[in-house]
């Protein structure tokens, strides 16, 4: 079998030790996988395991025939909050309330949450107490899509859980440092999660319908003992199950490729 693993040149050097753990144990289940970056065009191969935020590249590899892990439709979905929000209210599953943001007319009482539509890994979420906050977001970010979301208080915790396919790989409580923001690259601290049946679920709820094969769904932990759907990460970066977890991502990943691949 032969496969391709495709990150941009940036985040293939930040992810090095991920691809270094897949390229092992595919070599082990007999997977002959190569990196492929930027601008190379892959041959001839079973699947591209697609690691980058560019649905346009991943639909145009799909369109050439390539079975790409995650489909291009799930990155898609993924990366446009709007898009996420409106497939989790088909789905009857609670999502925070998100609505294109192009002016002050479109604001939610403050403090209101504003993000760029298609950010990642928080770098672009912003907590805005006044309407000059409001002003310096649409300043830094115009000319790109951008969305209004109601703060919704969780003491700056949430869950991320890991799918792979419609098992659940695992999950992490992340809970921000000096920020609203949970993300553990960004400081903050994560501790493994064990999921309830419901929640359980859920998210096999949100990944059946996605027909995807390895994805984060992050949701806000509410003070109530419920959660709300904030994100769906594609791809969904391992550091935060590597440090909680012991077992291997990158080969439960592999194992899942070469079944799928052959139909299993």
């Amino acid at each position: 079998m032969k496969g391709y693993i495709y990150y941009s040149s940036a985040e293939a050097e930040r992810n090095r030790g991920f691809i270094d753990d897949l390229m092992k144990h595919a070599l082990r289940l007999d997977i002959a996988l190569s990196l492929l970056v930027d601008e190379e065009e892959p041959d001839d191969a079973d699947f591209i395991l697609f690691r980058d935020r560019n649905a346009e590249l991943s639909s145009k590899w799909e369109k050439a025939g390539f079975r790409l892990i995650n489909r291009s439709e799930v990155n898609k979905i993924a990366n446009d909050k709007l898009r996420t929000f409106e497939v989790a209210t088909l789905l009857g599953v609670s999502a925070i309330p998100t609505k294109n943001f192009r002016s002050l007319a479109d604001l939610p009482p403050l403090p209101a949450v504003l993000k760029t539509i298609d950010g990642h890994g928080g770098d672009e979420v912003f907590l805005c107490h006044t309407k000059d906050d409001v002003e310096e977001f649409l300043s830094r970010f115009s000319g790109r899509r951008t969305i209004a979301q109601p703060y919704i208080e969780s003491g700056a915790t949430d869950v991320r859980v890991f799918m792979l396919g419609e098992e659940v790989l695992g999950a992490v409580k992340r809970t921000g440092s000096d920020s609203f923001k949970s993300n553990y690259t960004l400081g903050g601290s994560v501790e493994k999660y064990t999921l309830s049946s419901w929640q359980e679920n859920e998210v096999r709820r949100i990944a059946k319908a996605l027909k995807s094969d390895y994805v984060g769904i992050d949701f806000l932990l509410l003070p109530d003992g419920g959660w709300i759907l904030n994100e769906i990460e594609d791809p969904v970066g391992a550091r935060s199950l590597y440090a909680t977890h012991d077992f291997s991502v990158a080969e439960r990943l592999m194992e899942y490729v070469k079944k799928k691949v052959k139909g299993l």
